[in-house]
């Protein structure tokens, strides 16, 4: 049997924060979570899978007594924001009548994007979809990544691989990449590319170097993570 677990999960609470960041009384707990994931399938809809692409690469939530914030980290803040705010104007009163909440965005810019496994996935899922050739496709993006200052990066795809008819994995991996080690910074990304032979998936994932005692802004860490991870033999 395999022993793999999910890479961001196996790091929460050590090295990762929750991307939902509330607390709520036993009734409303389930109501609450079902609200974020509308979010975030609301938000992802609207920005990534209608042109031009935002390049939204994660939605965290934060809910406090009187308001709900939705933090968003971006690669094309002015695709969110609009011309003079307008568009993030009209998505905040959206969201204020589909939840019934004051509601408030922030934006955080990715500088770079090929340093986000995220975003990587989903450009390798967007050129698989324009039946770009799918070994260079992959070959080109770990190249990407590792000029881009990544330490390692490794992506995976599966399925009808070139329209073939039985599905297969490929994956191409550049650098180091120590997947058990909780002191590892591993990004991790998964998307999906629906083709018209069939649904393939990528998953990526990028070796930035051990955590450091800097706390990069766009970066998500749990309290006290990083001492706790050094802390660990």
């Amino acid at each position: 049997m395999g022993q793999k677990t999910h890479p961001f999960g196996f790091r929460l609470g050590i090295t990762e924060a929750h991307i939902s960041r509330w607390y709520a009384p036993k009734a409303l707990y389930g109501e609450l979570l079902v609200e974020d994931e509308k979010i975030r399938q609301y938000l992802d809809n609207r920005l990534n899978r209608v042109p031009p692409n935002a390049m939204v690469a994660e939605i965290q939530i934060e809910r406090t007594r009187e308001e709900l914030k939705i933090i968003l980290r971006t690669a094309r803040p002015g695709l969110v924001i609009g011309p003079k705010g307008a568009e993030v104007d009209r998505m905040t009163e959206e969201l204020q009548y589909m939840t019934g909440r004051k509601v408030s965005i922030s934006i955080i810019e990715i500088r770079e994007p090929d340093m986000d496994a995220q975003l990587v996935a989903e450009n390798v899922a967007e050129a698989l979809k324009k039946r770009g050739g799918f070994r260079r496709v992959v070959k080109m993006k770990t190249e990407a990544v590792m000029a881009a200052g990544a330490l390692g990066v490794k992506i995976q795809i599966s399925g009808r691989l070139g329209g073939a008819e039985m599905s297969r994995k490929l994956d191409a991996r550049l650098g180091a990449l120590p997947l058990s080690t909780l002191q590892a910074n591993i990004n991790y990304g998964f998307a999906e590319s629906h083709t018209t032979y069939g649904i393939i998936g990528v998953k990526a994932w990028i070796y930035k170097g051990p955590y450091s005692s800097e706390v990069d802004e766009n970066q998500s860490k749990a309290a006290g993570a990083q001492a706790r991870a050094r802390g660990r033999r």
